[in-house]
């Protein structure tokens, strides 16, 4: 690549100083210099361009005895104006060793990293503090009464004074579909929903520097999806709150704050663990497993295991027959089912046959989210016939590493279950009756498999949805509104007047009878009336 750049450059090179000199001949053949042949420098690429040009006859002279040229490109401000004898005899040394080094700078161009994140001043900034608890939603789709959302919005003014025209903020669902209806359409990849607004401001509002506050709530819906990040489909709640501040002749750009919102649910949870019945025919192996319907994505579970009808007694040649446990597998398997909607642009056109049938496509997507092999670590007995068995107990827990989804059934026709499956491999042995410790291997293997229902969801806390909640109880204050004192309730019998001290004691300085309305006369009314 180094020697295409040089060729590049000479070939450049040549074609401009055959220019210059042809130019220079005909404009300056009468000014023209004649320098000794020992003394004539070879011109740089920058310098042919000024006034001062060989002659013809040096021209040719110089291409006789220098070698080969080398392009130079230097710098605006360089002090030397020509090749001297010591750069020729370095150039031969470096032909005879085969060595060629080539440096070629570009002084207009700088590769550095500029700083993007440069200092803006900014005259405020936005943030938020949430005030309810996680958000959880307990129960299924159907029975959930959803969860309360609710916190508080900042808005920091670093200037003495900010003029702010709106201050809005919005709660969005995001579901972002990672197959899509149709590639490279952003319409079919994500589908955005709104599910609240708030205008925090009615009208413009001066506001001063310092942080000022805006509270905020929402009651979100318990047929709402949790937020989750499946190999198909991601559903995230997004918060985004935008302040748009007067236009000034520096125009201000809006202060943003956009956040990620973690909604959960909370299955209930059974206290008495599942148990399931298998039979193998045409074996007689039965397997009894007692292990937890519903388990959480941290956190550690037991399944036991018996199996029963392992050994048979042929009686025709007087042996016993062994089904011997030789592997164990379990495995957590997540199934996630989904429909990827179809934008305008692409959604087919409805004909009378599927007129009612949703515009999308059903996708599907299984995945292990745990497993584990077992050599060993049972307790086996085949003794006889009839007492034989193999018991069991382990472990099985969600990785750490896989991004497992809790079960859920939305409205959009996402669906997300999980399932335990274990697989085991038996061999058949045969033994005498009377020496059961010769065993002897038939060849004869079998794989059973059993599938269980398993429900992955969230840890309720204290397990009380947001209607269910009691209201506080404070301290040293009854349930019940304060008794009345008994003179209180003896003073009710008397009159209102015994009860209330009179303000003002006109008529001569005696405090008026009870009811002294009626006992003026209307003459004195009129001419009090008269007076005022």
């Amino acid at each position: 690549m180094p020697h295409r750049v040089v060729d590049f450059f000479r070939a450049s090179t040549h074609t401009v100083e055959n220019q210059v000199s042809v130019l220079a001949k005909k404009t300056h053949s009468s000014s023209r210099r004649r320098d000794s042949p020992n003394g004539r420098a070879v011109r740089g690429r920058s310098e042919l361009l000024s006034a001062d040009v060989s002659s013809e006859e040096d021209t040719e002279e110089r291409e006789a005895h220098t070698p080969p040229y080398t392009p130079r490109m230097k710098m605006a401000d360089s002090r030397t104006n020509s090749f001297t004898s010591d750069s020729h005899s370095n150039s031969h040394k470096e032909k005879e060793h085969g060595h060629h080094h080539h440096r070629i700078t570009f002084p207009g161009i700088h590769f550095g990293r500029s700083n993007k994140e440069s200092h803006v001043h900014r005259p405020a900034t936005l943030d938020w503090k949430l005030e309810s608890p996680p958000i959880i939603m307990y129960g299924n789709t159907e029975t959930s009464t959803g969860a309360l959302l609710s916190g508080q919005l900042f808005l920091d003014i670093k200037d003495e004074a900010l003029e702010i025209d709106s201050l809005v903020a919005t709660l969005n669902i995001r579901i972002t579909q990672k197959r899509p209806f149709a590639n490279h359409c952003n319409e079919c990849t994500s589908q955005c929903t709104e599910l609240k607004k708030w205008c925090l401001l009615e009208h413009p509002l001066v506001m001063t520097k310092g942080q000022h506050s805006f509270p905020f709530s929402v009651l979100l819906d318990g047929h709402l999806p949790a937020s989750m990040d499946t190999p198909l489909a991601a559903i995230t709640y997004e918060f985004k709150a935008e302040a748009v501040a007067q236009n000034t002749p520096s125009t201000i750009s809006p202060i943003k704050l956009e956040k990620i919102i973690d909604v959960k649910r909370a299955l209930p949870v059974s206290e008495a663990p599942h148990h399931s019945v298998r039979v193998f025919p045409p074996t007689n192996i039965k397997a009894s497993a007692h292990y937890p319907n519903v388990i959480h994505p941290i956190g550690r579970y037991n399944l036991a295991l018996r199996l029963d009808g392992i050994a048979k007694l042929n009686a025709r040649v007087n042996t016993i027959e062994y089904w011997r446990l030789k592997k164990l597998t379990w495995r957590l398997e997540e199934t996630v089912k989904t429909i990827a909607p179809a934008c305008g642009r692409h959604s087919p056109k409805p004909t009378a046959e599927d007129s009612n049938q949703s515009k999308g496509i059903v996708r599907s997507d299984t995945r292990v989210i745990g497993e584990k092999t077992l050599f060993n670590g049972w307790k086996s007995n085949y003794t006889s016939a009839t007492d034989s068995y193999v018991e069991l107990e382990l472990e099985y827990d969600v990785a750490k590493h896989a991004k497992a989804a809790c079960d859920t059934k939305s409205q959009d026709g996402t669906e997300v279950t999980h399932q335990l499956m274990v697989e085991m491999v038996v061999s058949q042995e045969w033994a005498p009756v009377n020496k059961p410790s010769l065993v002897t291997h038939t060849g004869v293997g079998r794989i059973l498999r059993m599938h269980f229902g398993t429900v992955l969801t969230e840890r309720g806390g204290i397990g009380i949805s947001w209607d269910n909640e009691a209201p506080p109880i404070y301290q040293d204050v009854p349930p019940s509104p304060p008794a009345y004192s008994h003179e209180m309730l003896m003073g009710l019998d008397a009159s209102i007047a015994e009860l209330i001290e009179p303000l003002d004691y006109g008529f001569g300085g005696h405090p008026p009878p009870p009811f002294v309305t009626d006992a003026i006369p209307d003459e004195h009314q009129t001419t009090s009336s008269e007076g005022r």
